[in-house]
C-alpha cells in the first residue's frame, strides 16, 4: 500500500465528535469528490466515487452520523487487471441531497445546481477545529502525499480556481505555504518543504503518516550529512596528498641540482621528513621537527623550499 493510502486509511478512522467538523469535512469532499445528477422530473442524486474503501467507510458514516439517511453503496470491478475497485456512494432521497448540498454553501436555490459555489463559506470553517476538519476532508476527495523515501510533496488536486484560492488560503491561515499550480484543466494546491509537510499532517490528524515521515526525514538527513562529511574528507585527502607529491618534487629537484645540504637547517629538516613521511600531514611534519612547529609554520617552510625549486628551474631555462 502507498504512503498516501496509508495516510488516507489513518484520517478515515479518526472519530466523528464534533457535528460542526464533520459538516466541514463533508463540505471539502462535496467540492473535491461530489458529482450531481439530475434526471428526468428534476430528480436530484448526489453521488461520490472513490477507489478507497476506507474513504468510501467515511463518506458512509459522515452522511449516517449528519443526516441518518439512506445511502447506497456499490462495489464496481474493474476489468483491467491490477486495478482498484471502484466505490459509489449515492444519495438517492432528492430532498436530503438538496440540503447536503446547501448546508455545506455548495448551491443556493434550484437555479444554481448548473451554476454551483465552489468557493468556501467562512460560516463552515469559523473555528480552527473546522479548518483542520475541512482540510482533511480536501485530502481525502482528492489529496495526495508522495512516497517521502523519494521526494517531499503533498497536493490537492481540484477543478476550480475559486476552490484552489480559498483552500490555499485555510492551509496558509495555519502559517504554512502553500502554492498553487495549473495542471491540465485541473488547479494543484501543493506543499514541497518537509517540514511544512509534516506540520500539515499534525494539522489533520495523520500522527502516524507524520512519525513515518520523520522517522525517514532523519535518515536521510543522517546519511546526506555522512555523505557530507565523506566527501569533504575525500576533498581534503586529495588536497593533501595532491600538496604531497608537489613538496616532493620539488625536494628532489632541489636535491638533484644544489644537494640538501645547501638548505638552511630548518628547511633541510623538513625536506628529509617529507621524503621519508610523504604520506604525513603538515601538523605531523610539524611535531616531527626539533623544536616542533605549528601547521602554519610548516606550511610557510613548504612555500620558502617551492620558491626556491622554482628559482633553480628558471636559473637552469636561462641558462
Amino acid at each position: 500500500m502507498s504512503f498516501s493510502a496509508t495516510t488516507k486509511n489513518e484520517l478515515s478512522r479518526i472519530p466523528l465528535i464534533e457535528d460542526c467538523c464533520a459538516m466541514a469535512e463533508l463540505a471539502a469532499l462535496v467540492r473535491m469528490n461530489g458529482t450531481i445528477q439530475i434526471s428526468g422530473m428534476k430528480k436530484i442524486h448526489l453521488k461520490f466515487t472513490t477507489e478507497n474503501a476506507a474513504i468510501a467507510r467515511r463518506i458512509f458514516s459522515l452522511l449516517k452520523t449528519i443526516y441518518n439517511t439512506s445511502v447506497e453503496v456499490m462495489v464496481r470491478r474493474n476489468k483491467q487487471l491490477k486495478k482498484n475497485n471502484n466505490y459509489l456512494i449515492v444519495i438517492n432521497d432528492k430532498e436530503i441531497s438538496k440540503q447536503i448540498l446547501e448546508d455545506v454553501g455548495f448551491i443556493r436555490g434550484d437555479s444554481s445546481f448548473f451554476n454551483p459555489n465552489y468557493t468556501i463559506p467562512q460560516e463552515i470553517i469559523k473555528n480552527r477545529c473546522c479548518k483542520r476538519s475541512y482540510i482533511r476532508g480536501a485530502f481525502l476527495g482528492g489529496g495526495s502525499i508522495s512516497n517521502p523515501e523519494k521526494t517531499y510533496h503533498l497536493e490537492f488536486v481540484t477543478s476550480s480556481k475559486e476552490h484552489a484560492e480559498d483552500l490555499s488560503g485555510v492551509i496558509n491561515s495555519f502559517e504554512l505555504n502553500s502554492k498553487i499550480v495549473v495542471r491540465k484543466d485541473n488547479y494543484v494546491v501543493y506543499i514541497k518543504e518537509g517540514e511544512q509537510i509534516v506540520d500539515l499532517l499534525n494539522i489533520i490528524g495523520a500522527h502516524q503518516a507524520l512519525l513515518k515521515l520523520e522517522d525517514i526525514r532523519v535518515l536521510k538527513n543522517v546519511r546526506n550529512n555522512i555523505n557530507r562529511i565523506v566527501n569533504c574528507e575525500t576533498a581534503n585527502l586529495s588536497k593533501t596528498i595532491d600538496a604531497s607529491m608537489r613538496q616532493v618534487e620539488n625536494i628532489k629537484y632541489i636535491e638533484s641540482t644544489i644537494g640538501l645540504d645547501k638548505l638552511p637547517e630548518g628547511l633541510r629538516e623538513l625536506a628529509e621528513l617529507r621524503l621519508e613521511y610523504s604520506d604525513a600531514s603538515l601538523k605531523e611534519l610539524g611535531m616531527m621537527l626539533n623544536p616542533t612547529v605549528g601547521k602554519s609554520g610548516v606550511n610557510h617552510r613548504f612555500r620558502k623550499i617551492e620558491e626556491l625549486a622554482d628559482e633553480l628551474k628558471g636559473d637552469r631555462k636561462n641558462g
